[in-house]
């Protein structure tokens, strides 16, 4: 049993998992997260019509996203999306079963689920694994837990920084699920937050809304946003220190590290995107305004076409005005300029004559740059993507109902 910690390290959290068989494989599939006693919670969730029960559950407890909580569910395999009232029951059941065993109503214990969609829960073998799950809760289940949550991730993601906020050792560490179904409209398919930091339900959700924009909300693989999307950040409170609150130093920082934990939660979900080869960066600048940077960045993003050239070491500088053109801000491409590598290729409504050999080693790394700048005003944003392979296509074709 690995040893290594990231999400109980803050203090006041245990975490315990177990392969209950929901999933075909032997890899763990159903993880708890528990707090020591009632806990800030903070939410976000998916802005897609289409919702799994868990996320209808997490709605019903935390109608503003921010309240206390004792813990998390979370299974894997199975996502309880568009199963009815059955699935809905199935839901609230995972959520009492876990609070008797943490000596709580089932309004304080969240749920979360990811996997296939339009299937209901084993529950007779979810039953059996909270069980177990609960049974093993501790320090020294960490990378289990991780693996509990995870789908067709490759590799464990997690992110932890400590730093003095009031003179007071904080704690702030993460994990994180997701590699394929990723064009976030609020946080990624499924990322767990602890942190030891005092801090009151409302602040800790403003906290998380800021991380979540320039993290989370800037990443895409496909441009499909998940039925079940979800992120939760818990507060302990056994840090010590004073109760952050708004407009203070100490929150500041307090937000920022949180802010890094969830950016290097959402890259390690863009390398880890299905047949990705290479980690790509759309930075617009220039724009009108960040709103309108952002709607930009996303459309270069999201190209199938761009990420098809990026994936083949093609500087088709076309692809990227065009799809900066389809967007709705405002593009004048006699203004526009574009850069690959920090190599210019397109300025004056044209394309530039280039050191291509440069460009073509820059594309053929692990880590792609591509820097638009409209000319047109202050405004920025940096969306992260990965390169469209073959390997894409395969996993997906593959992955059925």
């Amino acid at each position: 049993m690995s040893r290594i910690r990231h999400i109980t390290l803050p203090g006041g959290f245990s975490a315990g998992a177990v392969h209950c068989g929901i999933k075909s494989t032997d890899q763990e599939d159903l993880t708890i997260l528990a707090c020591e006693d009632d806990a800030s919670v903070a939410i976000m969730t998916t802005t897609n019509q289409v919702v799994g029960a868990p996320v209808l559950w997490l709605r019903r407890i935390l109608p503003r996203g921010a309240g206390k909580a004792r813990g998390i569910v979370v299974n894997s395999g199975c996502s309880n999306v568009c199963t009815g009232p059955r699935g809905i029951a199935d839901a609230e059941a995972m959520a009492r079963l876990t609070g008797e065993l943490l000596g709580c109503e089932a309004e304080k214990v969240l749920v979360a689920s990811t996997g296939i969609i339009g299937q209901r829960l084993p529950m007779g073998k979810v039953r059996k694994g909270i069980a177990a799950a609960g049974a093993r809760l501790g320090q020294r289940c960490d990378s289990a837990a991780l693996r509990g949550i995870m789908t067709t991730d490759t590799r464990e993601k997690s992110a932890v920084i400590q730093t003095l906020i009031g003179g007071k050792k904080v704690t702030v560490a993460g994990i994180v699920k997701g590699s394929g179904m990723i064009a976030p409209s609020m946080a990624t398919m499924i990322a767990l937050i602890t942190t030891d930091a005092a801090i009151a339900p409302t602040n800790l959700r403003r906290a998380l809304v800021a991380a979540c924009q320039r993290s989370f909300n800037a990443i895409t693989v496909d441009s499909d946003t998940s039925t079940s999307d979800t992120v939760a950040v818990f507060a302990s409170g056994k840090a010590g220190n004073k109760p952050l609150t708004l407009a203070t130093r100490d929150y500041a920082k307090f937000a920022a590290v949180l802010a890094e934990v969830c950016y290097e939660l959402a890259r390690s979900v863009i390398v880890d995107g299905e047949g990705a080869t290479k980690l790509v960066e759309i930075a617009v600048t220039g724009a009108r305004s960040d709103a309108e940077a952002k709607i930009a960045a996303r459309s270069v993003a999201d190209s199938p076409l761009l990420k098809c050239a990026i994936h083949g070491g093609d500087p088709n500088w076309g692809r990227i005005a065009s799809a900066l053109g389809k967007s709705s801000a405002k593009v004048d491409p006699g203004q526009l300029k574009i850069r690959i590598g920090g190599v210019l290729i397109f300025s004056g409504g044209t394309g530039r004559k280039f050191d291509l050999p440069k460009v073509q080693a820059h594309l053929a790394g692990n880590e792609v740059n591509v820097a638009c700048d409209l000319s047109l005003g202050k405004g920025k944003f940096t969306a992260l993507t990965c390169d469209l392979s073959r390997e894409y296509v395969a996993i997906n074709a593959d992955y059925h109902t």
